[in-house]
């Protein structure tokens, strides 16, 4: 039997369990999950976070500007990062294994095809390959976006079955029951216009993206034609719940 491909992306606010901190047991809870699905599933993650590793180590000293900070940040947290899902998982029997990428990867025929064929080789291997944006050559994740962008493109590069946008909300709320604080849902969409229409344009605490760029995210993904679910990752065990649709979520057709 042929698996189901799913590309997992794991925003700033789902690994701090919106805290200062990542948090272990969130990544382990993702480990768990994806040790129970690995006969019927194969997965690809992208992860944001390694500036939040990092803040948990150091405070930079600086005259640069925030960005460069930043960048100086995801540089030191990157490794941190790696190495909390390495130990975790690793105890769950799982392996994995680092991909850094930039958008001008996405540009190029023949970064592409390399791109392709060495997470192919991973993946058939049975490692799981966590993605993240080259934070110290590449600004834009850091600007806005938080990995939603590069997470629908390499969803659609690899051709995934499915892609899993984890954040810290039940899906897309409508405008009119975020107003009244009591969120409700909205199940399914496949007119990204009106989509847009019910979206707030705040950002989350440790997040740069919104729900903005995950609706964009989706655009690129259907585009494709990969359906993308937005689910709640603060939640334990969010990705069997939605499969088995256990759990409130927005699928985008």
């Amino acid at each position: 039997m042929q698996k189901k491909r799913i590309l997992l992306k794991i925003g700033s606010n789902t690994l701090t369990k919106e805290t200062d901190h990542i948090s272990r047991g969130k990544i382990e809870d993702i480990g768990r999950q994806i040790a129970k699905l690995k006969d019927r599933y194969e997965f690809i993650i992208v992860s944001s976070g390694a500036i939040a590793a990092a803040k948990q180590f150091v405070k930079l000293e600086h005259n640069g500007q925030e960005i460069t900070v930043k960048q100086a940040l995801a540089s030191i947290g990157q490794p941190h990062l790696m190495r909390i899902f390495q130990e975790n998982f690793r105890e769950l029997g799982l392996l994995t294994s680092q991909c850094l990428l930039s958008y001008s990867d996405f540009e190029k025929e023949v970064s592409k095809e390399n791109i392709c064929n060495t997470i192919n080789v991973l993946v058939a291997n049975d490692f799981i390959p966590i993605i993240n944006e080259n934070d110290t050559v590449a600004t834009d994740e850091i600007k806005f976006g938080d990995n939603d962008k590069l997470a629908a493109l390499t969803a659609a590069l690899m051709k995934v079955d499915l892609l899993v946008i984890a954040t810290n909300t039940d899906g897309i709320y409508t405008k009119e029951s975020f107003i009244n604080k009591d969120p409700k849902t909205i199940k399914e969409a496949s007119n990204l216009d009106d989509l847009q229409k019910e979206v707030s344009s705040s950002k989350s605490s440790h997040g740069t993206g919104g729900m903005e760029s995950k609706i964009e995210a989706a655009n690129i993904a259907r585009q494709a034609n990969i359906e993308t679910w937005i689910v709640n990752g603060i939640n334990d065990n969010f990705i069997i719940n939605a499969i088995e649709n256990k759990t409130a979520f927005t699928t985008i057709k």
